[in-house]
């Protein structure tokens, strides 16, 4: 052997050995990452998955029922309501918060002056939407003697008690939820500016009005931003559960208008104990939102407009 090839050969050596002490070195600050991602993630996810199949209560050990969960789920009625309500609730609010958001991101975008203050302004209700102060908040705002129909009295209208009217109930948490769209519109803001200049000014030389430069222009330009925003919307749209609990008092009422299908796995798993059906509860809920997000994005192909294409 020659002395090239043994000094090629101790370089390869040492470049594994270095190698190997960086991967352990390596590996010892992904632990921590790892063993949360086994432990809390992972884990779970395997757990809830066997316990979908199993009758169990908390508080004994879990019995194997097969599909059992998932049989009752297609005839229990109060599973198909909160269902229906989770999907009305998704319809109305998801494109409300993308027009409004929309609208105001577009006001501001005309170089108002203060915009700093508004932007914070605007988005201090995402800061606080979630909290259960809020939603107490929003129940006395809604009740009977809140401060709507404090307001109505001034025009001698008399209010019902809104989050008390099955007609009405569910409105409420859609305007809670469309009142945090601070966040939405903080994202549009950031879209807009973007979008170069020079394509508004083309189009007004060809003698484009506002309207015109809006459609042809800003939305496609924009839709990235919008796919983005829908895609969050609904998927947090399908998971509200907070506002529901302490507005309906954690019953869902009245007569299920607002048992939105968080709230009713809530009450499945603890306050039934029927931990077992609020597992396949769960599992049901990611496969809805996997596909409807599934199908959101091969939608996305169609309108879906990126500069680089």
């Amino acid at each position: 052997m020659t002395v090239g090839t043994q000094a090629a050969t101790i370089r390869r050596r040492e470049k594994r050995r270095l190698l190997g002490r960086d991967g352990r070195v390596a590996y010892v600050f992904l632990a921590p990452w790892l063993i949360g991602l086994v432990g809390i993630t992972l884990g779970p996810l395997v757990a809830s998955l066997f316990l979908s199949f199993t009758h169990y209560d908390l508080f004994n050990n879990p019995t194997w029922i097969g599909l059992g969960n998932y049989h009752q789920m297609l005839v229990d009625p109060a599973f198909l309501q909160s269902l229906e309500v989770t999907l009305t609730y998704v319809v109305m609010t998801v494109p409300s918060i993308l027009i409004l958001s929309l609208a105001l991101a577009l006001m501001l975008n005309q170089g108002l002056s203060g915009l700093t203050v508004y932007r914070a302004l605007f988005y201090l209700p995402s800061l606080l939407g979630g909290s259960v102060a809020i939603a107490v908040l929003w129940r006395q705002v809604f009740g009977v003697s809140g401060m709507l129909n404090q307001i109505l009295l001034l025009v001698n209208i008399h209010g019902p008690s809104w989050i008390g009217q099955p007609s009405t109930a569910l409105y409420t948490l859609v305007v809670l939820n469309v009142w945090q769209f601070g966040a939405t519109m903080i994202i549009y803001l950031a879209g807009l500016r973007q979008i170069p200049k020079s394509l508004y000014e083309a189009a007004q030389v060809d003698g484009a009005n506002t309207l015109r430069r809006f459609w042809y222009i800003t939305v496609p330009m924009l839709s990235p931003v919008i796919f983005f925003n829908g895609v969050l919307g609904l998927i947090r749209g399908f998971q509200v559960f907070t506002s529901a609990y302490i507005v309906s008092g954690g019953t869902g009422g009245p007569a299920g208008s607002t048992l939105l299908y968080a709230l009713y796995l809530y009450q499945q798993g603890f306050a039934d104990y029927n931990m077992g059906y609020a597992a396949g509860m769960a599992w049901i809920l990611l496969v809805l939102i996997a596909g409807l997000t599934g199908v959101a994005f091969l939608s996305a192909r169609y309108w879906v407009f990126y500069a680089d294409q």
